[in-house]
């Protein structure tokens, strides 16, 4: 399968450009063709709490808000927002205002005479969201629900064009009907199709106001299908602009992580008129985020150009893994390594194995390796006289100090730049790793035939261009067209000060290398005066994202909204301290019922608001325990895990 036919969401894989969409007017802030990319976010007050939802989306516009959505549960809901949108406009705020609709075609609307989009959802603007039980839907039964689609979404689209009012088909992964699920399952090709369905009436209604967004909690999930979406789009001359968004990202530095791996993969590719950063925090605090994020994809424009790399058999939508050579524990189907970068330091010390994750046993001196400790440690040089280093760590040193402690060879690696390998004897270093460090513009036919001859060989590809992310798939794309199994190890240099800058760039750019299938290895190095144990906590947070290696434990959690029915933030905070040990499970936790379920089926475990003061318990997408007080739901979910096998005692707490 050629280039053309698998990977054509994109106009260039390797130079960035945007997407061409068509204009989407929502309000006085038109959204697609040359508009800017729009940031917006979502309140969480009760939306017939009027002044709380005025003074909160106040704050959000303040914060950089260009859209501010609100929950309408029902039309007391859809009759507030009249009133919300007058006193914003009152107090001189004319932003557009979007209604957020699940189950209620009538509050939608009524929504549509008001604000200046509606928002729902396919899989439950008719349909009943899947119930995970197997439905026997036959073509007549597929039509006929097709035909109850129509008959109450296109009043719809009549209001909507009356009143001016764009409409945004707002695909989850969570809520897929059971129609949709008999037919396609729970895939990108069943999220693609819940989304057509609705576009295509649209366009049979000759009605262009429109954006798409298809979401998920799964970065991979996400992506992949949004890619499938363009393409599909594309086939039906649909050019309709997109909303990005992660969904129950979480918050801190794993929110962030997750939503530049999965919102920044897009982006890099030009996909993307609008953008919401759903983190389980204020929602002020999201918009500013989401800006950090959209104008660092944006600097990327008028770059150099990068050769581009056609007809490989590369399929970045659907699941691809590269092949390559198994060199010690690297490549192959191990998980991709983790290179603690301390080249800045001169000479190995006692306190090295600490900066890159490990822990010393203060009776034994035994070193014990944490779950983020690295699996190589890179310096520059090598103090041979200091040998009592962790068995499960590895050193790579520059070359030359390798050969000086020849005597030590099988406790470090030797690490070759381009020019070195080229005109060394690899053979000459009994070495069972030979790291060679390379950019794409190495990759000349001399270059990439001596690497084939050794079998030895980790390519660590380094990039420092202005578009970096595509400068490197295009390194792994040349080595797959030419055949070279060699594993690649990505290697970024930064110099922020900000972590949250650190966590944004890092993520959006080295993801979506990782969960398309290109990489071996990270390695990340920054010179912005940030603590060295923050900088291997991003690493291996990019690769828990982009759902490659597995450290810690995953907490899903919405960012909340007028549904939530308890504190969101400070439950959080609690099932984190009771359940972070169990590094082996994901765990999530929702506001509501609306995609909580749904988006819990890649949890193993799931605390869901189900009424005030009331939660209900998962195991997947299984209820367990129903409508239980929220003050004794963790230990109830404690003792659910333990009666499943799944506990394990937190030793350092």
């Amino acid at each position: 399968m050629s280039f053309s036919q698998h990977n054509n969401f994109c106009k260039d894989l390797f130079n960035y450009s945007r997407r061409e969409s068509s204009e989407s007017n929502i309000g006085n802030t038109p959204m697609g063709n040359n508009n800017p990319i729009r940031i917006q976010s979502m309140t969480n007050t009760d939306t017939n709490d009027i002044e709380a939802s005025v003074e909160q989306a106040i704050r959000m516009i303040e914060s950089g808000a260009e859209y501010v959505r609100l929950t309408t549960q029902g039309t007391k809901e859809a009759e507030n927002l009249k009133f919300i949108k007058e006193e914003l406009v009152k107090r001189g705020y004319e932003t557009p205002l979007v209604a957020d609709i699940h189950f209620n075609p009538k509050a939608a609307t009524i929504a549509a005479k008001y604000v200046d989009k509606v928002r729902i959802n396919p899989g439950n603007f008719v349909d009943k969201r899947a119930d995970f039980k197997n439905s026997d839907y036959g073509d007549l039964k597929y039509q006929e629900d097709l035909e109850k689609i129509r008959e109450k979404f296109i009043p719809l689209i009549r209001i909507c064009k009356e009143h001016n009012t764009a409409l945004r088909i707002g695909t989850n992964h969570g809520s897929l009907s059971d129609r949709i699920m008999s037919r396609y399952g729970d895939t990108p090709r069943g999220m693609v199709e819940a989304t057509l369905e609705f576009l295509r009436i649209c366009k049979e209604q000759n009605f262009t106001d429109v954006a798409i967004s298809i979401k998920s909690s799964n970065t991979v999930m996400m992506v992949k299908t949004v890619r499938l979406l363009v393409c599909e789009m594309e086939k039906e001359h649909m050019h309709f602009p997109l909303h990005l968004g992660v969904t129950e990202a979480g918050e801190g530095e794993d929110g962030r992580i997750k939503s530049a791996v999965g919102t920044g993969a897009l982006l890099n590719d030009g996909i993307g008129d609008t953008v919401r950063i759903s983190l389980t925090e204020d929602p002020e605090i999201e918009s500013p985020v989401g800006k950090k994020l959209v104008d660092y994809v944006l600097a990327k424009e008028n770059h150099t150009p990068i050769t581009q790399i056609e007809n490989t058999e590369v399929d970045l939508i659907n699941f691809y893994k590269r092949s390559t050579n198994l060199v010690k524990n690297i490549g192959s189907s191990k998980v991709p390594v983790v290179i603690c970068d301390l080249s800045h330091e001169r000479y190995l010390t006692a306190d090295l194995p600490e900066k890159s994750g490990f822990k010393q046993d203060q009776d034994t001196l035994e070193w014990e390796k944490g779950n983020l400790a690295a699996d190589f440690i890179y310096v520059s040089g090598y103090d041979p006289v200091f040998t009592d280093y962790p068995k499960d760590l590895g050193i790579i040193v520059d070359q030359e100090c390798w050969e000086l402690a020849d005597q030590y060879t099988d406790k470090s690696y030797p690490l070759f730049q381009s020019e070195e390998f080229l005109h060394d004897n690899l053979t000459a270093f009994a070495s069972s790793i030979h790291f060679v460090e390379c950019e794409y513009k190495d990759l000349s036919e001399e270059f990439i035939s001596k690497v084939k001859e050794n079998n030895k060989i980790v390519l660590i590809c380094k990039s420092n261009h202005q578009n970096a992310f595509a400068e490197q798939r295009a390194f792994v794309f040349k080595l797959v067209q030419t055949k070279c199994k060699a594993p690649v190890i990505f290697k970024r240099e930064f110099t922020d000060a900000n972590l949250e800058d650190l966590h944004l760039k890092s993520s959006c750019d080295l993801g979506s290398l990782f969960f398309d299938g290109l990489g071996n290895g990270i390695s990340i190095a920054n010179q912005g005066n940030l603590p060295q144990n923050e900088v291997l906590s991003t690493e291996f947070g990019i690769l828990q994202a982009a759902r490659v290696r597995t450290t810690k434990t995953e907490f899903v959690s919405c960012p909340g909204c007028g549904r939530t029915l308890f504190q969101l933030q400070e439950v959080v905070a609690e099932v984190k301290m009771a359940f972070s040990h169990l590094t082996h499970l994901k765990i999530g936790v929702m506001g509501c019922i609306v995609n909580g379920p749904g988006e819990m089926g890649d949890v193993d475990y799931g605390y869901v608001g189900a009424g005030p003061g009331k939660v209900s318990l998962y195991k997947g997408h299984d209820v367990l325990i129903k409508n239980i007080p929220s003050e004794t739901a963790i230990e109830e979910l404690k003792n659910i895990i333990k009666n499943n096998g799944d506990w394990i005692d937190d030793n350092i707490n």
